[in-house]
């Protein structure tokens, strides 16, 4: 028997088809950030990287309500670290605090980089890592860089760096090549190791940062002769810029930084968010402490500085390291 629908039946199997022929609802999704957010720190616990990740973090977690965790995906001179957030969704739940060597000089020193420093990251925040000033065995009887060319001149002088491609290897290079010094680059794994080489006299001038210089700088072991960059320390007033002993090479002017960076593709209002607070991270109580033990003159600078000390800075590094005959990885 058929079974024919009544008009009541029609409107109403009407109404549903329609209904359901309409776009559904906007699912309204919670506000950003609604769950922990991660920062993945690309150097090992106890260094500058890592102790501007922790405090950064905790100030961002404050202000935010949402737990922050640092985790440390080392080696590879911060590659390995770069990966892991190049492949991380970009929602704003992971960061990176990386430095110079990570975004700038690994782009010569490997032949091939699991990442592109240029396009897989968008940048936060920009931290200054302080002055890294040049200093000498307490034997050696000069005051400035012009006495220690005219005392280098008759003697085999070594220089210790922290690593080849380092800041410190910069400086010793473009002594040799543009002002005739005849240093040889000692290479150590760290300044961990470099400074009590120095503070024994095993070689005679090193550059560096000033935490690590400062506990031999108190026993009286080493001096500083030139601090880089076009401003004094605040910590050593009485030190000349290199810029001011009439060392004007630009490859002086460069200054150690961290970055923070997420991956590319995070939403605007995300990454200027984070920029501006850690720009106010900067001026906490926890984050001037830190930046006055370690000889830090500013806090962190915004996302549009970061930028500009990459376009500015970073091809005065790469020029120089490009010269410094390093076989890439």
């Amino acid at each position: 028997m058929i079974v024919r629908p009544s008009r009541r039946d029609v409107l109403r199997f009407g109404a549903l088809a329609a209904a359901s022929a309409l776009p559904a609802p906007a699912i309204a999704q919670s506000p950003w950030p609604n769950k922990p957010i991660k920062i993945v720190c690309t150097y090992p616990p106890g260094g500058l990287t890592d102790i501007f990740s922790r405090a950064y973090g905790e100030f961002v977690s404050q202000k935010l309500g949402q737990s922050v965790v640092v985790e440390n995906k080392t080696g590879a001179a911060g590659a390995i670290g770069a990966e892991v957030v190049k492949n991380s969704a970009p929602d704003g739940y992971t960061l990176m605090f990386t430095n110079s060597t990570t975004m700038v000089q690994n782009k010569v020193l490997f032949k091939k980089l699991p990442y592109d420093p240029d396009k897989d990251f968008s940048l936060v925040a920009w931290f200054n890592t302080g002055h890294l000033p040049t200093a000498v065995h307490k034997d050696v009887p000069v005051k400035n860089i012009k006495e220690f060319f005219d005392w280098s001149k008759d003697r085999k002088v070594s220089a210790a760096t922290y690593g080849a491609g380092s800041f410190a290897h910069v400086v010793a290079e473009t002594l040799n090549r543009s002002h005739n010094f005849k240093l040889e680059p000692v290479h150590y794994r760290g300044e961990g190791a470099m400074w009590p080489d120095v503070a024994a006299g095993n070689v005679q001038t090193a550059t560096g940062s000033y935490a690590s210089q400062l506990p031999f700088l108190q026993q009286g072991a080493v001096k500083v002769i030139a601090v880089p960059t076009l401003e004094r320390m605040k910590k050593m007033p009485d030190v000349p810029t290199f810029y001011e002993q009439g060392y004007t090479d630009k490859a002086f002017q460069v200054r150690g930084w961290v970055g923070c960076a997420a991956p590319a593709g995070t939403p605007e209002e995300i990454v200027k968010k984070l920029s501006d607070l850690m720009v106010e991270g900067g001026k906490t109580e926890r984050v001037l402490k830190i930046n006055d033990q370690f000889g830090i003159d500013e806090g962190a600078r915004d996302r549009a500085y970061f930028k500009k000390v990459l376009d500015e800075e970073g091809p005065v590094v790469l020029d120089v390291i490009k010269g410094l005959n390093i076989e890439p990885a």
